[in-house]
């Protein structure tokens, strides 16, 4: 189900009333202009990730497309020490083996998330035992939660029967997780369905349908939509 014009504009208004309202200091998440930019975390460690060159860029022509949220172009690529993380209101982490953090990075992290932000993993396949670990160091206190496909985030802009499966990879469902504090959820983490491959350029990944290429859209926009909005 698509939203109503109406609430599409809500959306924007509300993007860019918190935008211009942005903390200055670390202190809670800023903006530098009205745009929606997603950065793409280099992380320290092993693991590629570089990795889905073309899934932002995409990502952000698919939320201008389809709910009129102004956004930038293409991917900013940073770390999370960078001075210039609270410019973003979304992150994303791709990565294949065993990713790991530095003591600053997870700490930077812990901060970003606990302040406003919001993170979005997606597993290539191979990433699943170290981003846990790593996620334990960030919220040693709790544990990756399975979310339930009756959750918003499978309905809140296209209804979804949860987690598409866009990569076979192996024969395990795919699986969304989730980090909370204080009742937000501030990491979804889609492990073994690949929705950053299913949204890079046709011709990175030919054998991607349409049709599985529509569902991987689907969902990005639903997780960008949810993360502006809770």
């Amino acid at each position: 189900m698509i939203l109503s014009i109406k609430w599409k504009l809500f959306l924007v208004g509300c993007l860019l009333f918190c935008a211009m309202l942005g903390i200055q200091g670390g202190s809670g998440l800023q903006a530098s202009n009205v745009s929606l930019t997603i950065a793409q975390v280099h992380y320290g460690g092993g693991g590629d990730w570089y990795g889905d060159a073309t899934t932002i860029k995409n990502w952000l022509q698919l939320l201008r497309t389809r709910t009129g949220i102004e956004t930038a172009k293409d991917r900013v690529i940073l770390k999370l020490t960078d001075h210039t993380l609270y410019q973003y209101p979304m992150l994303y982490l791709v990565g294949h083996g065993n990713i790991r953090l530095t003591e600053s990075e997870v700490e930077a992290l812990r901060d970003y998330l606990t302040r406003g932000g919001f993170l979005f993993a997606n597993d290539d396949y191979g990433l699943d035992e170290s981003f846990r670990r790593e996620m334990r160091r960030v919220f040693p206190e709790q544990e990756l939660q399975p979310i339930p496909n009756t959750h918003l985030i499978y309905r809140c802009f296209y209804e979804l029967k949860g987690l598409p499966k866009i990569h076979v990879h192996d024969a395990e469902p795919a699986q969304g997780f989730g980090l909370f504090h204080d009742g937000r959820m501030v990491v979804y983490y889609a492990y073994n369905a690949d929705i950053g491959d299913g949204l890079e350029d046709a011709d990175v990944h030919p054998d991607d349908t349409p049709r599985v290429r529509e569902l991987a859209a689907k969902m990005a926009v639903n997780i960008a939509v949810y993360a502006l909005t809770h």
